[in-house]
């Protein structure tokens, strides 16, 4: 309850810091909501020309970029430090943390939250009521859940991606850029079941990195093209990789030797 109470505090701390400079803040919102809205015109002229996409309808596709653009986004957001980790080491403020009498990952969650993302949170929450409103799914208490843990489901995902990123650093110095093909790149092909792209990118991203367990698989049975009622727990499953990812972190630190910053 303490470290609930000390993030809040860390929250509005950052939320008081940007207001300070309250026109950049909200040129930044805005320039975050109109990325996300070029990748959403990107989709609407597709499914203007071709109608429907492997089954799923224009309506399905937005309730499906929608999922993955808000577990992308409230990932970002809150796991945001993890992106810069290496930052965070070179200037020797990770020795600093060290010395704080709280968990380290979480000082390290707790230095930057940028809450410039929201500005995609937006365009995301307008596609899912827009998918939610206009799709023919029978929409049920059971569905309702699903798509909610469709999303923490992806948000642990991502976080998770973000945590090997950083663990990465530990042993490197340095961030590795092809970790943003499982990061930008996952959120941009996020755009679409990721069943569309074909068997062996299924088997990636259902056995290698689960994005499969919180968008394809939980998205068939909310559709209603899967009976499969196992496929509406696959996002709990997802949440799991987690655990490798903070084994790595422990693993990391256990060989950190400081950078002599």
């Amino acid at each position: 309850m303490n470290s609930v109470r000390l993030y809040v505090s860390f929250f509005f701390m950052h939320l008081k810091s940007m207001m300070q400079h309250k026109v950049s803040f909200f040129m930044t919102l805005i320039g975050q909501f109109l990325i996300s809205f070029n990748v959403f015109l990107g989709v609407y002229f597709m499914m203007t020309r071709f109608h429907q996409v492997k089954g799923f309808s224009y309506s399905e596709v937005l309730l499906c970029f929608s999922i993955t653009l808000m577990a992308f986004t409230l990932a970002e957001t809150v796991f945001r430090s993890l992106d810069t980790f290496e930052t965070i080491i070179g200037n020797g403020e990770f020795d600093r943390i060290l010395l704080r009498p709280k968990n380290s990952l979480f000082l390290v969650l707790c230095s930057k939250v940028d809450l410039t993302r929201f500005g995609r949170l937006i365009q995301a929450v307008v596609m899912l009521v827009y998918g939610i409103c206009y799709s023919s799914i029978n929409w049920t208490p059971l569905r309702c859940i699903l798509v909610v843990l469709m999303i923490l489901g992806g948000v642990c995902v991502f976080g998770a991606i973000y945590l090997i990123f950083a663990c990465l650093c530990f042993f490197t110095l340095e961030g590795l850029e092809f970790m943003n093909v499982f990061t930008d790149g996952a959120r941009e092909y996020g755009k679409y079941p990721i069943g569309i792209y074909g068997k062996t990118v299924l088997l990636i991203c259902t056995y290698l990195v689960p994005f499969a367990l919180f968008q394809y698989y939980p998205f068939l049975y909310l559709t209603g093209k899967s009976d499969n009622p196992w496929y509406s727990l696959l996002p709990l499953f997802s949440a799991l990789f987690l655990i490798p990812a903070f084994l790595l972190w422990k693993f990391g630190l256990r060989h950190y030797q400081s950078t002599g910053s």
